[in-house]
């Protein structure tokens, strides 16, 4: 497991910013159980151990730390194990509603290890592990389970009902919400556990005025280790066609009306299909849709100005956008994009044509770019359907009015 693998120095220093961050619950909940946000508890253990923080992402692991993908759950213990939450298939609910029974857990099967199966491509990750921290009365247990695949040839049907499917495998127990399309995984909690007893602040807020209060160096001191770890409560939101955009990895056109073909073959990601002279099958690249260029027009350098974009499993490849009205997104060399994206990831060989059901099956349509300087940028797939979602988000122009994004 991964805590057996790292330093007393590390683990120290985890344990006491839980434990700092757990005296604050009274902020936000009167339980005598800590109270501790997801997104803090993530950036509590990236801090702490040097990891990769997938936040920005939306993939299977929350992090990654030395070819191993971690999944960071908190979650309120109750007895001897507890149901959480590991999966949503929203996008996918029309596939799973006609089905029922051992099809339907196959199917959720498949759905599910897909999904692992493209994050361990996307970030080359050797082994893989849930990180649970686990919050009891005046109490955080921090324990390590396996993160499995599901194992179709073992699979049981415990209990259908109208509402959820109940099954399992060799290895775990599963329950799935038909209504909220939510798969569920039973997550044992083992006897050695790493429990770090927490005192909760009964003034959370008489601290936090204190802290702006000039009370001398040795306060001071004290103040800075504390704002240290409150800063582990805190996140900066990234501001959409600001920040990041997303781009679609089809036309949008066609998705709307649902005119096939979605992913347009002589285009795009098909752009080596295209007629007119010989291509190289790497020869590609990613649409920038109109409503993205006309509300972000400064989100990118200008045309054939070359900028570092930082794919998922850390390399950087040389990018620019280029065409007429710099309408899309290409790599230089040009095939770097197609070998790491319809390769690597999407696991095509040459010459054959990416369709809208290739991207249905992985469960992906699009990707996230996020601008860190204008020099640096990164890009991650999104879910099904985050194009269209994203285009909600469509900033408001200082008359009042929405900006013309046609």
């Amino acid at each position: 497991m991964f805590l057996e693998t790292q330093t007393n120095q590390n683990i120290e220093n985890y344990t006491n910013a839980l434990k700092a961050i757990g005296a604050f619950s009274n902020l936000f909940s009167s339980s005598d159980k800590p109270f501790i946000q997801y997104r803090v508890a993530e950036n509590a253990f990236c801090k702490a151990f040097g990891a990769d923080n997938l936040a920005r992402a939306d993939v299977a692991y929350d992090a990654i730390i030395d070819g191993c993908g971690v999944g960071i759950k908190t979650f309120v213990l109750t007895g001897s194990s507890k149901i959480e939450k590991v999966a949503e298939f929203n996008s996918r609910s029309s596939e799973l509603r006609i089905l029922n029974g051992l099809d339907l857990a196959n199917k959720l099967a498949d759905f599910r290890n897909e999904r692992i199966s493209f994050a361990d491509r996307l970030y080359n990750t050797q082994n893989r592990v849930y990180h649970i921290i686990g919050r009891d009365k005046f109490l955080i247990k921090v324990f390590e389970t396996s993160y499995d695949l599901i194992d179709k040839t073992s699979i049981e049907i415990l209990e259908e009902t109208k509402s959820s499917l109940k099954f399992k495998d060799a290895l775990n127990e599963y329950n799935f919400n038909f209504s909220k399309s939510v798969l569920m995984k039973r997550f044992v909690i083992p006897e050695n556990c790493l429990e770090i007893p927490v005192e909760i602040l009964e003034e959370p807020i008489n601290v936090l005025l204190n802290l702006t209060s000039d009370l001398g160096n040795k306060v001071g001191f004290e103040k800075e280790k504390l704002q240290n770890a409150i800063g582990l409560l805190t996140e900066e939101e990234l501001i959409p066609f600001v920040d990041y955009i997303i781009l679609p990895l089809y036309s949008p056109e066609a998705k709307k009306k649902l005119k096939e073909p979605i992913v347009p073959e002589k285009s795009q990601l098909n752009q080596w299909n295209a007629g007119g002279r010989k291509r190289d099958p790497g020869e590609v690249y990613i649409g920038i849709p109109s409503k993205i260029r006309n509300n972000a027009p400064d989100f990118f350098p200008e045309k054939d100005v070359v900028f570092n974009l930082k794919i998922p499993n850390g390399n950087i490849l040389s990018a620019k956008v280029c065409q007429d009205g710099s309408k899309a997104l290409m790599t230089n060399p040009n095939k770097a994009l197609a070998d790491w994206m319809l390769r690597d990831v999407l696991m095509l060989q040459e010459n054959e044509i990416l369709t809208y059901d290739k991207l249905r099956e992985i469960g992906y349509d699009s990707v996230k770019i996020t601008k860190s300087t204008n020099d640096d940028y990164f890009i991650d797939f999104m879910k099904l359907d985050e194009y269209e979602s994203f285009l909600e988000k469509i900033p408001e122009a200082d008359d009042g009015q929405f900006k013309l994004f046609l």
